[in-house]
């Protein structure tokens, strides 16, 4: 089951508000549990068991640390449920990916199942971990409710693809959390939004990719179109669950922190890291690279802990070697940038910096969304001229006027510009009273509009449920 769907939208999502609603408030985290659990079993019936498992194990993993807290045995505890929390991403998510490379590196024939990817084992799991660490750190105390600490790793809206919910953030909220109008009125706001970002932006850009890989007539233009189309429709895809998953979260009475703030208007890779995807990057720096030593220890540790992090993150996003090679790149380039690239950038104009931004991220979703890196390699030769091809054709040329109005409106509203518009109108004294009368029109119009969409169009999941 999808957010962008109408089981989801008019079955699900209406009956669950009803019951929660109606519910007093010190059984309100059962209904949502019982939800949670439900919504996912709807997608993956026969892994339900093993997020019930990640839940059971963290949960005493977090009792024992707070029980002999400060002693050896924590110590112990805290590393051990690390390697039970890997284990179970290596078995699941990694196995054939490791047991193939063995059987091509030394020759042999490994005979084994091939093991499907549970939906959301990425996700979950780093917040399972991130809870345990937190308890030994002593940031949190352990939480002797495991139907909350269930809730806090399953809960629905953010369980498949994020964004990642630290469990100190939502710690009180599980207990003490407060309903108003306004929260509801938001949430409903932002979820709507994300839904509209999704059916009708990201999408309609995921089949300029399709239309350029398997093209006849392939061109240079061509192949930028599609590697533009992509690089705009995972943006507005992921960033549209995370506006969902905040809105329903929002609705709940949880307060889920951002994980993108317009990542395609930075000026420098490092930017856009602080941009994009920023619950993933600020686990990874809390849990991984400060622990190694961060960059308070000498040049070579410090580019070392930043190479371990950027493979940990490029194999943390799909086990294949173009992920691989997609984080450690950026590992590379983000290296560069912190060594001398940044003081050249402050230098030249800002145009400049924005476009090799932009260049270095386009090509970077190339090497993401190919099958295997020969695709990729070329893929990026046709972007540059290196193939015997055309620099545009008669289909490009089609597909750039049918799609032109499409990409220059994504390419607008993934800048603060529409939102600074919105903003300078509600603050107009004289236009008020319209926008008040107007807003709600507006958000039930594109509730209709997208629901007219996906009844008339076939499933098509968000890409990060594929991580």
């Amino acid at each position: 089951m999808v957010f962008s769907s109408i089981t989801f939208l008019y079955f699900f999502l209406p009956v669950v508000l009803v019951l929660y609603f109606i519910t007093p408030n010190k059984f309100k985290n059962y209904i949502l549990l019982i939800a949670s659990l439900f919504f996912y079993f709807c997608g993956e019936p026969k892994y339900t068991l093993l997020l019930i498992a990640s839940i059971t194990i963290n949960y005493f993993y977090g009792i024992l640390i707070e029980k002999h807290r400060g002693a050896k045995i924590a110590k112990c505890a805290v590393v051990s449920s690390i390697i039970a929390n890997l284990l179970l991403l290596v078995v699941f998510k990694y196995s054939n990916f490791l047991i193939s490379n063995i059987s091509y590196i030394f020759n042999i024939d490994i005979k084994f199942v091939k093991i499907a990817l549970p939906i959301g084992i990425s996700f979950y799991t780093f917040q399972a971990m991130s809870y345990v660490i937190d308890v030994y750190r002593g940031e949190v105390k352990a939480q002797k409710n495991v139907f909350n600490l269930a809730l806090y790793i399953s809960l629905f809206p953010q369980l498949i693809a994020g964004p990642i919910v630290r469990y100190k953030t939502i710690n009180n909220e599980l207990t003490h959390r407060n309903h108003s109008f306004d929260d509801f009125a938001y949430g409903v706001k932002r979820f709507v939004v994300g839904l509209a970002k999704k059916v009708l932006l990201a999408n309609a850009l995921g089949e300029i990719w399709k239309l350029a890989m398997y093209t006849e007539q392939p061109s240079v233009l061509f192949y930028w179109l599609g590697a533009v189309g992509f690089t705009l429709q995972i943006y507005f895809d992921f960033s549209a669950y995370s506006d969902m998953a905040i809105g329903l979260g929002r609705i709940f009475g949880f307060h889920f922190l951002e994980n993108f703030n317009y990542p395609y208007i930075s000026k420098s890779i490092t930017e856009f890291w602080r941009r994009w995807h920023i619950s993933l990057g600020t686990w990874f720096r809390d849990y991984l690279y400060i622990p190694l030593g961060g960059n308070k220890t000498t040049k070579c540790k410090w580019l070392r802990n930043i190479f371990i992090v950027w493979f940990c993150t490029g194999f943390w996003h799909g086990a294949d070697w173009n992920f691989i090679i997609w984080g450690t790149g950026f590992g590379v380039i983000l290296a560069a940038e912190k060594l001398f690239l940044l003081n050249f950038l402050k230098k030249v104009p800002p145009v400049f910096s924005h476009v090799y931004t932009l260049a270095i991220i386009i090509f970077s979703f190339v090497v993401f969304n190919s099958s295997n890196i020969a695709d990729a390699a070329q893929y990026m030769k046709g972007m540059v001229g290196l193939l015997n091809i055309p620099v545009f054709s008669k289909e490009a040329l089609y597909y750039l006027g049918s799609y032109k109005v499409l990409i220059i409106l994504a390419a607008l509203c993934s800048t603060p510009i529409p939102l600074h518009i919105a903003k300078r109108i509600s603050k107009n004294c004289k236009l008020l009273p319209v926008v008040n009368y107007l807003e709600p029109i507006i958000y039930i119009a594109l509730l209709i509009v997208v629901t007219g969409f996906l009844i008339d169009s076939s499933f098509n999941p968000f890409l990060y449920f594929r991580f």
